[in-house]
């Protein structure tokens, strides 16, 4: 049985959005498709009438500096994000969490857009590019616009975007200056199962021995991708001491929200989880930082 009746390649944005606008029944937007085409051939998400495949938008399939940024395309393979010496270089917690997200085969398929757009709290790409500030580029036909990561999500699996009018273009980073750095760190199933038991994304600003500045993002901690604020403004101007350090874990234990899932951990293991992580992220961010460009 078919999972879609109409397939169209489209070679710019304004052509995917006229292509969901087209279509006699419902419509998806299609890059790598890792999770899309799994949902739909296990009846997971509904039937679809067309798939629009942006894979070949020249906007979303590069990677470059432009303007002061670093650009990554929403169409963007996760390999070539791993392979990229700017992302490595700017944006080093996104490099760690996409060269977790599956197995070669996944990476060489899947997008950094469609982990994003897939809107689940716990998405590698998501945590990582959430503690590093980035803004998302959304399309419509009034033209583009930036939009804050946190913005995207409404729920489990549910993301603010438009399906038929608007397309996720891709994403902005800051670069990296001297006595920056970042992060990412996950405990998985020792199944081998790709979900995260709890994943961790920090950046950190340094300022000699203190915090000049600095974001965390946790997941899965609720029903969306997760800063810790408070935590963060715990730590921001403060000179990192160990008592520092542990009230700062506290008040991530009050502000998270773990339940217990079989597919994933019980609640109370994500929070001994969370000492690990967060000590071992940290750490590394913090060294990072203390390292000139």
């Amino acid at each position: 049985m078919a999972i879609w009746n109409n397939y169209y390649l489209a070679h710019t944005a304004m052509e995917a959005l006229d292509a969901l606008a087209e279509s006699k029944g419902p419509a998806r937007l299609v890059a790598g498709g890792t999770d899309l085409l799994l949902e739909l051939q296990q009846n997971l998400k509904p039937p679809v009438d067309t798939l629009v495949d942006v894979s070949e938008i020249r906007e979303m399939t590069v990677i470059e500096i432009r303007q002061g940024m670093l650009f990554i395309g929403a169409a963007v393979p996760l390999n070539k994000i791993v392979a990229s010496p700017d992302v490595k270089t700017h944006a080093q917690a996104l490099h760690e969490a996409a060269a977790l997200i599956g197995g070669p085969q996944v990476r060489n398929t899947a997008s950094l857009g469609g982990n994003v757009a897939h809107a689940l709290p716990a998405a590698d790409g998501t945590i990582s590019l959430l503690a590093l500030g980035a803004k998302a580029v959304v399309f419509n036909r009034s033209g583009q616009s930036l939009v804050n990561i946190e913005e995207l999500f409404s729920g489990p699996g549910k993301s603010t975007l438009d399906p038929v009018n608007e397309i996720l273009i891709g994403f902005y980073l800051a670069l990296k200056k001297d006595n920056q750095g970042s992060a990412f760190q996950r405990v998985m199933r020792p199944q081998g199962v790709a979900i995260a038991i709890l994943n961790f994304g920090m950046w950190v600003d340094r300022e000699a021995d203190c915090v000049h500045d600095i974001r965390i993002a946790i997941g899965p901690s609720g029903p969306t991708p997760l800063r810790a604020r408070k935590a963060e403004q715990m730590l921001r101007g403060q000179h990192p001491s160990e008592s520092l350090l542990a009230d700062a874990l506290s008040a991530i234990h009050a502000e998270v929200h773990y339940r217990t899932s079989p597919h994933r951990s019980t609640a109370e293991y994500r929070h001994q989880v969370t000492d690990v992580l967060f000590s071992s992220t940290f750490a590394s961010a913090w060294e990072r930082a203390g390292l000139l460009v």
